[in-house]
């Protein structure tokens, strides 16, 4: 068994991304900056050895200049909890285990993603869980399907998130990865950057995103 790791995108110029981020950036820096995101994630998953997926938001997915390199699947319709709940069950059913992750944590680890991999291939029922500074959480991986009752009993977005997320799946043993920061507003840059400088070895994009962010940060100082 070899978890599959489904990355969670929305397209630039199709659905509206990182609001919180366009109102002090603007639209175009917020979707740069989504953008290359986003390929951080992909290098890094690429480099965990695992097999992956683009999760994309839209339903008439784009050709294969958008979201290109991994195979592109759809998430469905409906509320967050139950997009999640239909890919993670899907890649469940494929694999035998499935990870979600988003496109705006750049500073993602190959090492954390193979950690996570690692301790899914188990016949145990198993979940793992990286918990976000902002209470909710950045990866979640599991090697059981979910309702989608569970998924949606969750409110998403909010300082409590990881925390019922965990009661209401509940099943298994849990891994719990480091707390990172996600990249949401203007206020995540500097932590997001701290956290990228850390990385011993960066990818290729990973300090792309740091010179990226170091701009950023100089112009709106």
């Amino acid at each position: 068994m070899k978890a599959a790791v489904a990355i969670f995108v929305k397209t630039p110029g199709r659905s509206p991304i990182k609001t919180r981020l366009a109102e002090s950036l603007g639209r175009s820096q917020a979707e740069a900056c989504y953008r290359l995101s986003a390929q951080c994630v992909a290098e890094s998953v690429a480099d965990a050895g695992l097999i992956a997926y683009w999760a994309v938001a839209e339903e008439d997915q784009p050709g294969a200049s958008f979201w290109d390199g991994f195979p592109r699947i759809a998430q469905g319709e409906g509320s967050l909890g139950r997009r999640m709940a239909q890919v993670h069950s899907d890649l469940v059913a494929r694999h035998g285990a499935a990870i979600l992750v988003g496109g705006d944590l750049p500073q993602i680890r190959p090492s954390e993603l193979r950690q996570a991999g690692d301790w899914l291939a188990s016949d145990a029922p198993r979940q793992s869980l990286g918990a976000a500074r902002d209470g909710g959480f950045w990866l979640y991986g599991s090697n059981r399907k979910h309702s989608a009752k569970a998924w949606e009993s969750v409110p998403y977005s909010t300082a409590e998130t990881a925390d019922r997320f965990v009661a209401a799946i509940g099943v298994g043993e849990w891994q719990m990865l480091p707390t990172r920061t996600d990249l949401d507003r203007d206020a995540d840059l500097e932590p997001v950057l701290h956290e990228l400088r850390a990385l011993d070895p960066a990818g290729r994009s990973q300090r792309q995103m740091i010179e990226w962010l170091e701009r950023c940060l100089e112009r709106v100082a």
